[in-house]
């Protein structure tokens, strides 16, 4: 089964995928999609939407059995948010995917030491999912070196594919045209497996019961 771990496409090709979704989209999309799966959070970029009243919608929709993971969320340096408040909002949602044992799928653009120390921090028993990540290899050991999972998509850091194990690997689309068929194909490629042995989104779907 291909899994396409963080899209915001709305046509998934015929394979799984995980919706990245809004507040505003998520009402309507309950509605219509009964067997799709998707995330919800506070995106770094947003982040000075929260409040308590958007909290408790949050933690009403991330409770729903087609809810597989919190986020995007996390921390962006060119977010126009100070980061005081993101990592305050960040924080909030860490503790949801907690409360709710459902895993965090992350945003994070020139943040990752605050990153890695939030994660000592927090000591979190949920998987954290670095989502879109093309950084270099060595910050790929970091994060993996930390309890981090892996996503890829379009653009990526060969090298940082090459040393990330298959069990902390996971494909995406994100706002890609390319298909997650694709992708699945060229990350397959580089680790000279078949696209069937990159099977972590498959095992992050089917503890959820897919």
């Amino acid at each position: 089964m291909l899994v396409d771990i963080h899209t915001h496409n709305t046509e998934s090709g015929g394979f799984s995928s995980i919706q990245g979704k809004t507040f505003s989209l998520e009402e309507s999309f309950l509605t219509a999609n009964e067997k799709e799966f998707f995330s919800i959070g506070f995106h770094p970029w947003f982040a000075d939407i929260y409040s308590k009243d958007l909290l408790q919608k949050l933690e009403i929709y991330a409770a729903h059995k087609q809810c597989v993971a919190i986020g995007e969320c996390g921390l962006d340096k060119y977010s126009k948010v100070p980061m005081e408040q993101q990592v305050v909002v960040f924080g909030k949602q860490i503790r949801l995917s907690e409360k709710l044992q459902k895993p965090l799928i992350i945003h994070c653009v020139g943040c990752f030491n605050q990153l890695f120390e939030l994660k000592y921090a927090f000591q979190p028993q949920q998987l954290w999912i670095i989502h879109g990540f093309r950084g270099k290899p060595q910050l790929a050991r970091q994060a993996l070196n930390v309890g981090c999972a892996l996503s890829f998509g379009e653009r990526y850091n060969a090298a940082s594919v090459i040393v990330t194990p298959i069990d902390k690997l996971y494909l995406e689309t994100d706002e890609s045209k390319l298909s997650i068929e694709d992708i699945y194909q060229n990350i397959a490629n580089l680790k000279s497996c078949k696209m069937e042995d990159l099977i972590a989104g498959e095992r992050l779907l089917q503890h959820f019961g897919a």
